[in-house]
């Protein structure tokens, strides 16, 4: 899938994730809901750091892609030391290690660990960096047309604001988990949802993806998984753009409304 795609189905998975929590008697206050969707928006696009020529390769310039390509070798590294006889050679790291279950929750835990421990700078980092993925793929044709330093100001300051209304009594700071210390524990989640989708996303399409590894899948440990062949199809394809994309935002608008008690 392509960037836009990936950012709207990580905010409508998150926007599920509130009206599922809602259905079951703990609904997200609306902050949570808020930052949530656009966490998992921004996490959505972050499976692609293996990648040069993707969107979060030019969201913080030279140091996103200067990690874009420590990414790739560290990726590639993982995948030859670790693949089976049966597992094709590779000349890159796309679609390899950071398109996995055991990254999504690395990352996700690695987060909510450095949300509890770091404080608010912390916190403001984990915002602003998924922030700023999240107009690059929510808003991708206004983020082209400005400048990176406009981008990165939009992202500054909303996650300033939004960690201001967070940091409210209850309006999320301690959503989920509630034990003292625990404030911003929940972060983390988003960030794994958002991973997870965007691995899904890329198992519907024409590669496969290898979401289960290291869990071998036959003779194979690094596994595509997908649909049957005929129900692919390829990245930025008109089955993306004209169906999946309004069905994201249908199913997110949905969402949103029964977390919210409209429906």
């Amino acid at each position: 899938m392509m960037g836009p795609a990936h950012s709207l189905s990580g905010a409508a998975a998150w926007l599920g994730v509130g009206a599922a929590a809602a259905a079951l008697d703990h609904p997200m206050p609306w902050p949570v809901l808020v930052v949530g969707a656009l966490i998992c928006a921004g996490a959505a696009l972050a499976p692609d750091l293996d990648h040069k020529s993707a969107t979060i390769s030019r969201a913080f310039g030279p140091v996103s892609r200067g990690l874009c390509e420590v990414v790739d070798k560290l990726s590639y590294a993982v995948y030859k030391a670790t693949r089976s006889s049966a597992d094709p050679r590779r000349s890159g790291g796309h679609r390899t290690l950071t398109h996995t279950w055991l990254w999504a929750v690395l990352i996700g835990a690695g987060c909510s660990v450095a949300a509890v421990t770091g404080g608010r700078w912390a916190v403001l980092a984990i915002l602003f960096v998924h922030l700023v993925l999240a107009v690059e793929g929510l808003l991708w044709r206004a983020a082209r047309m400005s400048s990176d330093i406009l981008v990165w100001l939009l992202g500054a300051t909303s996650a300033w604001i939004l960690a201001g209304v967070l940091d409210q009594p209850g309006n999320g700071a301690a959503w989920l988990f509630t034990e003292p210390g625990q404030e911003y524990l929940w972060l983390g989640l988003p960030i794994v949802l958002g991973a997870l989708v965007h691995d899904i996303g890329d198992a519907l399409t024409v590669s496969g993806c290898p979401i289960l590894w290291p869990i071998p899948v036959g003779r194979k440990r690094w596994y595509p998984i997908g649909p049957p062949k005929a129900l692919r199809f390829r990245a930025g394809s008109w089955v993306e753009l004209k169906v999946l994309m309004p069905v994201f935002m249908l199913l997110g608008g949905v969402g949103g409304a029964s977390a919210l008690g409209f429906l």
